[in-house]
């Protein structure tokens, strides 16, 4: 059985890193209150950085990492066959999708030489489970959309 990252490179991975930073875009800009306030500020400074290439480029320097930390998940959700869509398997376990994602990104931002990038990270990193959690859902509907199932 194929992982996850071998499902994902069947598609296009510019149109995969595409729709990724859709779903990042429309989930900070949901964002509200102090803390969304913040969040919206932090990803603006991130954005901009690489010539407005950042968040693309981060996209694809963490997509074969995060789908290696989601695929237990998913072959899980594979094996076990009782949820129509991976988006509705990850729902009941988004706190461990949650942690497996964060897991990744904490262990990037110890490397990171950019000091904006591990200050705006560290600022932002107490709220960033809940955040994930909510947006655990589309990152359901995108591998639904590009990892092709057997």
């Amino acid at each position: 059985m194929a992982d996850l990252k071998q499902r994902l490179a069947q598609t296009d991975r510019k149109v995969v890193i595409r729709d990724t930073v859709v779903l990042i875009d429309d989930e900070v800009g949901r964002k509200s209150g102090v803390t969304g306030l913040a969040l919206k500020g932090g990803y603006k400074v991130v954005k901009k950085l690489r010539g407005g290439r950042m968040i693309d480029d981060a996209v694809d320097h963490l997509l074969d990492d995060f789908a290696a930390a989601l695929d237990p998940m998913y072959q899980a959700y594979l094996d076990d066959g009782a949820a129509a869509t991976f988006e509705l398997y990850l729902g009941p376990r988004s706190d461990e999708g949650a942690d497996a994602l964060l897991a990744i990104t904490d262990a990037k931002v110890k490397r990171a030489e950019t000091r904006v990038i591990i200050a705006t990270y560290q600022k932002l990193r107490g709220q960033a489970k809940k955040h994930v959690v909510e947006a655990l859902p589309g990152v359901g509907r995108l591998i639904d959309k590009y990892a092709p199932q057997d």
